[in-house]
Formats: structure tokens, sequence, C-alpha cells
């Protein structure tokens, strides 16, 4: 099952650092905000080397590839969202009305969280 969330970094978390059965470990953690009618915060985690290879800045617009990981302990169940992959979505491409190019404007193809079925 492939996730995929696309959203703004509005907050990066302070990194952190144990030493577990298999050896030390680091994680950070990274807020990103949707964009839509009704933004969604969610926060994910970066582990080990991932922390310099996706180089994560605050303002940057981000499609971030997921992992859910969910796990109960004493009768309670907690979620992990894990980045694998982190990709940096393009500048937007000048519109029509700035001089961007030749092609006549188009109507967006927006689905609203309304429109979905679920």
């Amino acid at each position: 099952m492939a996730l995929k969330i696309t959203g703004r970094v509005i907050e990066i978390l302070e990194e952190q650092s144990g030493e577990g059965r298999n050896g030390p470990w680091r994680k950070q953690d990274f807020v990103i905000e949707t964009e839509s009618d009704y933004p969604a915060q969610v926060c994910i985690t970066q582990w080990g080397d991932n922390i310099e290879k996706f180089a994560v800045t605050e303002g940057e617009t981000l499609d971030v590839h997921i992992d859910l990981r969910s796990r109960e302990y004493n009768g309670r169940w907690y979620t992990d969202v894990k980045a694998w992959k982190v990709e940096r979505q393009a500048e937007p491409a000048p519109s029509p009305s700035t001089g961007g190019g030749d092609q006549p404007p188009h109507p967006a193809d927006d689905i609203s969280d309304a429109d979905l079925p679920f």
C-alpha cells in the first residue's frame, strides 16, 4: 500500500536519541500541514541517516511517502507515521495571466474532502 502526504513543513522538533537492544538509535519528528479546505497537521518521524538525507526545512512543501505502524501497549494502541522517502515539490509554473505560456487556462481538477465518499 503506497501512502503519501503532501504539505508544508510548519515545525521541526528536536532530535531524540537513545540506546536500545539493537544498539544506538536516533529520530526526528517534523509536522506538516496539508493544503485543503480543512488542513490537517501530521507529525511524521524520520529515523537515523534519513535525518541528513531528507534535510527537511521549515516552510518547504513536500511529498512524504510514509508507512503507518500501530502497536498495542497495556491495552492502548499507538500509531507511528514513518517517512521512508521525501520529495520536494517543484516550483509552480507561471500562470498564463503572468505571461507564463501560450496555453489557455483550464479548470483545476481539485477534489475537496466533501467530494470524497468516506
